[in-house]
């Protein structure tokens, strides 16, 4: 019965708009905002064993815990802000951005600062490491496969005490990637299961909302960007943000290399994908690039660093030089 007064509700309320329940069916407004983000992606929790057994890991992942939270966060934000749908993606993207991941990569550059501190004292530890397992080896007879074992073994010990000392083991500076990635992959289906509705045609009325809810040339957030400016515009951000991380090295290895190779072929890939998802994923994949972008910048500003207080010596002037060395590398 409720169900049914939900769709009644969702039918009567004309896109772009929100319904206001009387006090009296507040209730049963409350139940059909439940049942409108619950079943978005089309599966209710007793039917996850028989869509996973039907159609994969994606619908299990579609339809995980964490995609629906992120379907509850976006529903929120529209709900709470009264934006239009385009603009509350686009807030809902800079709040966790700004909140959640510029914190992390703050801790990031903390970490990697600190690191970067101890190679001084780590090359010096291992000169008379060096030297002791050399008299050691004499002493003892050990052959140079024994020396170089005993070496890089207590060597590795020195390392991990220093990192403990420190509290800046390089494992934490990846923290940032465990948490932005599973986010950005929950929040991309979540916006997916929103804006396709495809199992649950029932419940349509996000959808309507969503199809009403775009701006300029992508004025429907449920279908592809025909006019690729979206996926040509994250491409090339993408791309940017690739070479302002290749500037940082001086004399990148032959791995550094692949992996640069790598990311930019992976970039370029990520075009003719984007314009095939609904536009509000292009749209949220933009602004989450276009928010790293600006994050990394400013992450890189000496205000930044005193606040953060690194332990490494920086640049006084980040962005100039950088400006430098895109052009030292591009038009010379």
């Amino acid at each position: 019965m409720s169900n049914d007064l939900c769709r009644l509700q969702g039918k009567s309320t004309a896109p772009g708009l929100t319904w206001s329940a009387p006090a009296s069916v507040g209730l049963t407004s409350a139940c059909c905002q439940r049942s409108l983000v619950r079943t978005a992606s089309g599966v209710s929790g007793g039917d996850v064993a028989g869509v996973a057994g039907a159609s994969g890991w994606y619908s299990s992942l579609a339809d995980s815990a964490l995609v629906h939270l992120c379907e509850h966060f976006l529903v929120s934000v529209q709900q709470v802000s009264g934006l239009p749908w385009w603009m509350s993606i686009a807030v809902a993207t800079l709040s966790v951005r700004t909140l959640i991941t510029l914190p992390l990569a703050a801790y990031q550059l903390v970490i990697v600062s600190k690191v970067e501190a101890l190679q001084m004292e780590i090359s010096e530890l291992a000169k008379r490491l060096r030297y002791e397992v050399s008299v050691r080896a004499r002493e003892r007879g050990w052959t140079d496969k024994q020396s170089r074992f005993h070496f890089q073994k207590n060597l590795r010990h020195l390392v991990s005490q220093l990192y403990i000392r420190d509290n800046c083991h390089p494992f934490k500076a990846s923290l940032l990637v465990w948490v932005q990635l599973p986010l950005w992959i929950s929040l991309s289906l979540a916006l997916r299961n929103l804006s396709l509705d495809q199992f649950n045609s029932g419940f349509s009325v996000l959808r309507r909302w969503l199809a009403s809810g775009g701006a300029l040339w992508f004025p429907d957030l449920t279908s592809p960007d025909s006019t690729w400016i979206l996926p040509v515009c994250l491409g090339l951000i993408n791309l940017l943000i690739v070479e302002v991380f290749s500037l940082q090295r001086v004399s990148p290895t032959r791995f550094q290399k692949l992996v640069l190779n790598f990311i930019r072929g992976f970039s370029v890939l990520m075009i003719p994908i984007a314009a095939t998802v609904p536009s509000s994923m292009a749209l949220y994949w933009f602004t989450s690039s276009l928010l790293g972008f600006s994050h990394n910048l400013l992450l890189r500003s000496p205000a930044i660093h005193k606040i953060l207080k690194l332990q490494t010596a920086r640049s006084d002037s980040p962005y100039r030089d950088l400006l430098s060395a895109f052009i030292s590398k591009y038009y010379k």
